[in-house]
């Protein structure tokens, strides 16, 4: 449960409380009598798992409900191919675990996020050339600089690659390493030239955390205490002195360790035999893709949409939380809520609420493939507004809800009961 969020325990998110708790869960947890966290309070992603995401799979209605240690490799319909059309919607979806076991379900909900598909450090969207010889040199983002990952980066030489929070959170800790330990020396490798909309909105900002972080990481900047090599798009990639070399044109960039925080990208290849109507530029479904293109929205101005934007041509088969978003990096954790309820309505058969959408999201200005490296061109997609939601669902109306752990995917199976739902 919440692996991707466990590996990243020791940030701390830059909305508070009052929009990381979704309603429906909040009466599931009062009813077992939990004590909800001060609102206005900043939680890591250890707070998110320990003080709501666990407490909330013990409730009674979900208990039993959730499989742990199971990790999906590939959905598909029983006895159909992508191709096949006559009497598709009457067979059921069949879920196969990596270890082989499977599951029959009338429909899925993929919450898999894109936490396991980092973005690549070359800059054409594809592995620069030599890239897979830094292996043990490249570390994924958000690692814990000041705590477990401490003695890898402490008077040493990192490379930061990437513009989106996750980067400034990295490049912040970093930092506050290079005062306590001599010798530890940072460079932020970033392909655009105009940093200023990674800087952020400062303290027009409507979540106070997050304009903090683009200003603390400007005067680190201008302080001199972080290289900062902009127009750096990496074509090449390989080991020189036993230091990791990044390349681009004339100009080469080295450190002992590089810290990827280009960002993700949705994984599509476990649901390659189903029917997706996915985006050509974002991978998120078409009808969804217009409402947080990053080049016109940030995190706080995407519509409210649901049930009807989520839809594939494959009945019965929804993508919610940061992997409908694909490669936007537009996603907050209440729209993944809202999102969930809409979808898990419209399987109970209540439409009318499955459609009745809301959002009430902070403003912000600074959330968008752009801010990472200055163009529309940005491959950067990931860690940006907020973690990707986990496979904890419950059902709603009818729908049974099967959590898969590890942030894979959720199956809404059988008619059950009446209960509530984790929208």
């Amino acid at each position: 449960m919440a692996a991707a969020i466990d590996e990243w325990r020791h940030v701390k998110l830059f909305s508070p409380w009052r929009y990381d708790i979704d309603s429906a869960a909040r009466r599931l947890l009062e009813q077992a009598g939990w004590v909800e966290p001060e609102l206005g309070k900043l939680p890591t992603g250890g707070d998110l798992i320990d003080s709501y995401l666990a407490p909330l799979a013990k409730t009674p209605q979900l208990n039993d409900r959730i499989r742990y240690g199971a990790q999906v490799a590939a959905v598909t319909r029983v006895g159909f191919d992508r191709i096949r059309t006559n009497g598709r919607e009457q067979a059921p979806f069949l879920v196969r675990m990596t270890d082989g076991t499977e599951i029959l379900a009338s429909a899925v909900i993929d919450a898999a996020g894109t936490w396991r598909k980092p973005n690549v450090l070359g800059g054409s969207g594809i592995p620069a050339r030599g890239e897979a010889e830094l292996d043990g040199h490249v570390t994924r983002a958000l690692p814990d600089v000041l705590g477990r990952d401490r003695e890898r980066f402490a008077g040493r030489r990192t490379a930061v690659v990437g513009a989106g929070h996750s980067a400034a959170t990295t490049l912040l800790e970093l930092g506050e390493l290079a005062e306590q330990v001599p010798g530890t020396e940072i460079v932020w490798v970033v392909r655009g030239t105009d940093q200023a909309r990674t800087y952020g909105g400062g303290e027009a900002d409507e979540l106070p955390a997050r304009g903090a972080l683009g200003s603390r990481l400007k005067q680190l900047v201008q302080s001199g205490r972080v290289e900062l090599v902009s127009s750096f798009r990496i074509e090449s990639a390989g080991l020189k002195n036993g230091q990791a070399e990044l390349v681009a044109g004339e100009r080469r960039v080295t450190a002992d360790t590089v810290v990827n925080s280009t960002g993700f990208r949705p994984d599509h290849d476990m649901v390659a035999e189903l029917r997706l109507d996915l985006d050509p530029i974002l991978g998120s479904t078409r009808a969804l893709a217009a409402l947080i293109d990053p080049n016109q929205h940030s995190c706080g101005t995407v519509p409210p949409h649901g049930v009807d934007e989520l839809a594939h041509p494959e009945p019965g088969y929804y993508a919610v939380g940061a992997k409908s978003y694909g490669r936007a990096p537009t996603f907050l954790l209440a729209t993944g809520y809202e999102q969930a309820r809409s979808v898990v309505a419209a399987l109970a058969g209540d439409w009318a609420a499955a459609r009745d959408v809301q959002l009430d999201l902070p403003e912000t200005g600074v959330c968008s493939s752009n801010l990472a490296y200055g163009d529309s061109s940005d491959q950067t997609t990931g860690g940006c507004c907020g973690p990707a939601p986990q496979a904890i669902q419950v059902s709603t109306g009818r729908g049974l809800a099967t959590g898969i752990s590890g942030g894979l995917l959720t199956v809404i199976d059988k008619p059950t009961t009446q209960s509530s739902c984790c929208g």
